[in-house]
């Protein structure tokens, strides 16, 4: 199955909206915010500084780096035009401007901002090195480059090796991620286009007794396995269930681990 954020634009309304209030969700869960910020802290950007947002969906990202010390405006760029509506409706008011586009050939002049922000985007994009090529483009000399992806091929929410629940995990990763790898390999990708100074850092979202986010994970997984004729709807729903009753007893567990990479444009 596809990553269906890969061709994001092409999808029905129906799906964009569902998806919309997944990044609006996992954006609010504390300990999503709390990687953010501590990657965020490590950008060093200059006073005024201009931040762009690659693959910003509904903005949530952005409304974040909209507040940080020393950023004046922020360009947030997604291929979605319903996730670019919904971003300028949240954030109405913040110095940020939303534009319809695709990472990969951005209609953005060279050299026009000091940061590049790449939050769980990068890996939804086929030939994802023509992004990094971009970046590097519109970067100041000096400025910097921040990658923000999950070592997807860590995800799961199993408590052993039959565990059920595991299987939505696996399907919900094959709709909507299309590199699992890729933060594996992304030191030599950064210094392969051009940028310096890779620093990359672990982050571990772990929960012992769930989140809506996991949740909607358990949820979209289930509706995929569905969808696709692997299961029947009654078992779907069994799994929902079970995901629920987990959380309602405390016994759930998912983790998923996430790297930030960090470079700069010499």
């Amino acid at each position: 199955m596809p990553d269906v954020y890969a061709t994001i634009a092409e999808a029905d309304a129906e799906l964009q909206e569902q998806l919309a209030g997944v990044l609006e969700l996992r954006a609010a869960d504390p300990a999503q915010r709390a990687m953010l910020d501590e990657y965020a802290a490590r950008l060093d950007l200059p006073d005024g500084a201009a931040v762009l947002e690659v693959g910003c969906g509904t903005g949530a990202i952005s409304r974040r780096l909209s507040v940080l010390p020393g950023v004046a405006r922020v360009t947030g760029v997604d291929p979605s035009a319903q996730f670019i509506a919904r971003a300028r409706e949240l954030a109405e008011g913040l110095p940020i401007t939303f534009a319809v586009g695709d990472g990969r050939a951005l209609d953005l002049p060279g050299e026009a901002f000091d940061a590049a922000v790449f939050h769980t985007s990068l890996c939804h994009m086929p030939d994802c090195e023509l992004a990094l090529d971009e970046a590097q483009r519109v970067l100041r000399p000096g400025g910097r480059i921040a990658v923000f992806d999950g070592d997807y091929a860590t995800t799961t929410m199993a408590r052993n090796e039959r565990d059920p629940l595991q299987s939505c995990a696996a399907a919900v990763l094959a709709m909507l991620v299309h590199d699992p790898w890729l933060m594996r390999r992304i030191a030599p990708l950064l210094e392969h286009h051009g940028f310096k100074d890779a620093e990359l850092r672990g982050h571990s979202y772990v929960s012992a007794s769930g989140t809506d986010y996991f949740l909607a994970l358990v949820d979209r997984g289930a509706d995929a396995l569905a969808g696709e004729g692997t299961i029947g709807s009654e078992l779907a729903a069994a799994l929902k269930a079970e995901g629920r009753a987990r959380m309602a007893d405390r016994a759930f567990f998912g983790h998923i681990g996430y790297v930030s990479a960090l470079a700069r444009r010499p």
